[in-house]
């Protein structure tokens, strides 16, 4: 795969076509804004269920509802992220959200009168998710590699565009049905066009010549990708499984009211999402390898906790909120890890597998709960399985993650040498 690059692609001066702070901050809004928009239907799940609007809905059908949005934003991140490698954040950001402004405008306008309308729609929602995938090798072209754990891990924040959803779709939409879906089309909109105005793509970006399937194929052939692909699945997977059902588990395990359990997915989120820049900022001071492996470690003390449904204010709000920071951490640190042992033409589509396996580690856990409480009328297992999961993921992490990352940052040296 050929690649080409500039002198000073590391480190972009401040005024050789932009800021680099102000390219991150346009950015992380943008990812903050997409997935705004990708979550807008996890909070309305359980009210839907509640009003008996779409019909008789089950616990399986309200997972299966809030969980397909996930599924294009995951697929999709493979095929955005190597289109990024090859065009640039600058028009990719402005591209993503205008098309993730159509699923908004379908299901404000028309899909909410009926489940398989939105079960489409909501597929197509997925878009608004691929904009991770545009992100993150736009912001890691612009940062010299000692800073670019830290500003990856802020462009990271951006997941928190889910607690925008989460604090206001459901309030909007008891004052209208069509009112938090058209005030999101039309931020959306300003965005895009303040996007295309700002944004610059960083000078000397590593670029390639090769073809869309050259590049996910060479990509898919490192044995690092498929590495950080597991990581990010049970880090980033766990965060988005909670922000997507935490809602429907509380309002079923605990009782809450819909509006109640959304505030409180709110403020798991808002703890992940200020973790994660913590988690790269701590990856670049002391090796995303034990940063990695401590909030695996966290995952791990925290989803055997909320197994056994501890009581709410006390136990279990410690417990879920332990789990947040450490996921949010993992995922930042995550991140800081394939910054380091990625070459820059190559990030942007190894980004995009990775952050799918993360957008399906988090459509996954929804069903297989739905499942699980349909059958034994308990969250115990599912949660244990999460336990289970990190488990393995720690083990896998401060071992075999830990020998492919030397062998990968001994091959970059020995090249450059």
């Amino acid at each position: 795969m050929s690649t080409s690059t500039s002198p000073g692609a590391a480190a972009p001066a401040a005024g050789s076509g932009g800021s680099p702070w102000l390219q991150l901050v346009m950015a992380t809004l943008g990812f903050a804004l997409n997935f705004w928009a990708w979550a807008l239907l996890s909070p309305l799940g359980p009210l839907f269920r509640q009003e008996g609007t779409l019909g008789d809905l089950t616990e399986a059908d309200v997972s299966l509802l809030v969980a397909v949005p996930v599924i294009v934003g995951s697929l999709g991140r493979i095929v955005v992220g190597a289109l990024t490698d090859k065009y640039g954040g600058r028009i990719m950001f402005p591209l993503v959200s205008v098309a993730t402004i159509v699923p908004v405008l379908a299901i404000g306008l028309w899909a909410q009168s009926s489940y398989a309308a939105l079960i489409v729609t909501g597929f197509f929602l997925g878009i608004g998710g691929t904009a991770f995938a545009v992100g993150v090798p736009f912001v890691n072209a612009w940062f010299p590699p000692e800073r670019r754990g830290l500003a990856v891990g802020i462009f990271g924040a951006g997941m928190g565009g889910t607690a925008i959803s989460a604090l206001t779709t459901v309030p909007l939409h008891r004052a209208g049905e069509t009112l938090p879906f058209l005030i999101c089309a039309v931020v959306l909109a300003v965005y895009a066009v303040a996007a295309w105005l700002v944004m610059r793509d960083a000078p000397g970006r590593a670029t390639t010549s090769a073809s869309l399937v050259q590049r996910v194929v060479s990509n898919a052939r490192l044995a690092t990708t498929w590495l950080m692909c597991f990581l990010y699945a049970v880090a980033f997977g766990g965060y988005v499984a909670f922000s997507v059902y935490l809602p429907a588990y509380l309002r079923t395990a605990y009782g809450l009211e819909p509006g109640d359990a959304a505030n409180r997915m709110a403020g798991f989120v808002v703890v992940a999402v200020l973790c994660r820049p913590l988690g790269g900022w701590l990856s670049d001071r002391f090796g995303a390898i034990r940063v990695l492996a401590g909030c695996f470690a966290v995952v791990v003390v925290g989803a055997s906790i909320a197994s056994s449904t501890p009581i709410l204010e006390h136990v279990g709000t410690a417990a879920f909120l332990g789990m947040a920071a450490a996921l949010g951490a993992g995922s930042g640190a995550t991140f800081a890890l394939i910054a380091q042992v990625t070459e820059p033409a190559r990030v942007g589509g190894v980004t995009g597998l990775v952050g799918a396996a993360g957008g399906l580690g988090g459509f996954v856990p929804p069903l297989i709960m739905g499942y699980v409480y349909g059958r034994t009328d308990s969250y115990q297992w599912g949660l244990l399985l999460l336990a289970i999961t990190a488990a393995v993921a720690l083990l896998t992490t401060v071992t075999v993650v830990r020998r492919a990352a030397d062998r990968q940052r001994a091959a970059q040296a020995a090249a450059s040498a």
